[in-house]
């Protein structure tokens, strides 16, 4: 009797001790994989990076006056409630003028929708589009100073 005791009490520390072991094990491999695994951010900000050649083609293909020198990107991203990733850059050191912002679809991995300052849509117009008198009601409405720089910005000189 005392050995089927002993036997009894050694199979069940025996068994404990595998359990443990096994519940271990499995708690390790599970945290390693949580740390392994980047956050929503971690991914928008990588796939921002991935985007900006797309931005930037897009920005150079409207900017048919060839204005563009310089495209900047501000630094981070946000994710609206929608899913969308945004990301906001600026063209030629100016972001209070020449801003524009891209919305990132990740499941498309494409460049969705765009917006863009109204003083750098200016630099993007196609004035042979309009009426001749519209172009020059629009430079009356600049300063003297405004309306070289515009002009200079779109390859004419006054």
């Amino acid at each position: 009797m005392k050995n089927i005791m002993k036997f009894s009490i050694i199979i069940v520390v025996a068994v404990i001790s595998v359990t443990v072991f096994v519940v271990e094990y499995i708690h390790q491999s599970f945290s390693e994989e949580v740390v392994q695994e980047k956050s929503d951010q971690e991914k928008a900000e990588e796939f921002a990076e991935e985007m900006k050649p797309n931005i930037e083609k897009r920005l150079r293909k409207m900017d048919i006056h060839n204005f563009i020198e310089t495209i900047s990107f501000k630094k981070g991203v946000t994710i609206n409630p929608m899913g969308y990733i945004r990301i906001r850059g600026y063209v030629n050191g100016e972001p209070e003028r020449f801003e524009f912002s891209a919305s990132l679809e990740y499941r498309s991995k494409e460049v969705g929708s765009m917006s863009i300052s109204s003083d750098l849509s200016d630099r993007f117009e196609k004035w042979d589009d309009f009426d001749p008198q519209v172009k020059e009601d629009f430079l009356n409405s600049l300063s003297k100073k405004e309306r070289e720089q515009y002009l200079k910005d779109i390859g004419e000189k006054e």
